[in-house]
């Protein structure tokens, strides 16, 4: 494990594959967008389809995020789900690092090590992440916004996400100075007025922490295991939900007849 890395699958597709362009890329979407201020921001929920389409609100999610990292080596736990191979558990890969154009982001070893032993639902399944994108376009806006970086990477297949969510929070009792960002998309090739509709639905009840409505809601979005997984450590912590920003693609860079949506929630701890 410590020698693997896992290489870039989509970039030149889904993000820019040169280094330069990728930072510049990330750097204006951080730049432009503008969250409110937020304190003691834990968690970030943020979309990955291609930067062109989905870009412009993750930007809001790490934006949000950057001003509230402590100082020093920053474990972060990155849940989404799988799309390109089916499986029972998580995958938390077999790579000690994880590339893009922008460089290898290390994975904390001890913490995944950790996890296999916590729970046979949690497993390397290294041939889930090799095509897999939900993870990968996240991880260059983490290069750019966490300084010291330590990756969990968590792809879900089939599992009990209120678990995973239940571990999770476990370890993050101990952990203050770990974050947990969510990759997932919202609703997929609606028109764009029924898009908003079943979008805003879906949101709703992650704003009022309705953890078993999201999971019911099949629709609703590609990374409902995730998010119910962050929301059981929400209600575990007492981490409360923000909604930043809220587009689809026909806002961005789509037409308005077959759209994808996006959201970017970040979960703050205390009042």
């Amino acid at each position: 494990m410590v020698g693997k890395v896992r290489p870039p699958a989509v970039a030149g597709t889904f993000y820019p594959g040169d280094r330069a362009a990728l930072a510049a890329a990330v750097d204006g979407y951080l730049a432009k967008a503008s969250p409110p201020e937020l304190a003691d921001v834990r968690a970030v929920v943020a979309p990955h389809a291609g930067y062109v389409y989905s870009g412009p609100t993750a930007g809001y999610a790490f934006s949000a995020l950057r001003p509230c990292l402590p100082q020093g080596a920053v474990t972060v736990y990155l849940l989404g789900p799988a799309h390109r191979a089916w499986f029972q558990g998580v995958a938390t890969g077999d790579f000690g690092r994880f590339a893009t154009p922008l460089g290898q982001a290390p994975v904390d070893q001890e913490t995944v090590a950790a996890l296999w032993e916590l729970d046979k639902r949690y497993q390397a399944l290294p041939d889930s992440h090799r095509s897999e994108h939900c993870l990968e376009v996240i991880v260059p806006f983490l290069q750019q916004t966490v300084p010291q970086l330590g990756l969990v990477p968590l792809l879900f297949g089939e599992v009990d996400a209120r678990a995973v969510g239940k571990d999770l929070a476990t370890r993050l009792r101990d952990e203050p100075d770990a974050r947990v960002v969510v990759s997932s998309d919202l609703s997929h090739f609606n028109d764009y007025d029924t898009a908003r509709a079943m979008d805003q639905s879906f949101l709703q009840h992650v704003l009022a922490g309705d953890s078993r409505a999201v999971e019911r809601d099949r629709q609703g979005a590609c990374g409902r295991g995730p998010i119910a997984a962050l929301m059981e450590v929400a209600a575990q912590l007492g981490w409360k939900p923000h909604l930043l920003d809220y587009r689809n693609s026909g806002d961005t860079a789509g037409d308005k007849w077959r759209v994808v949506g996006y959201a970017a929630i970040a979960y703050t701890a205390g009042d």
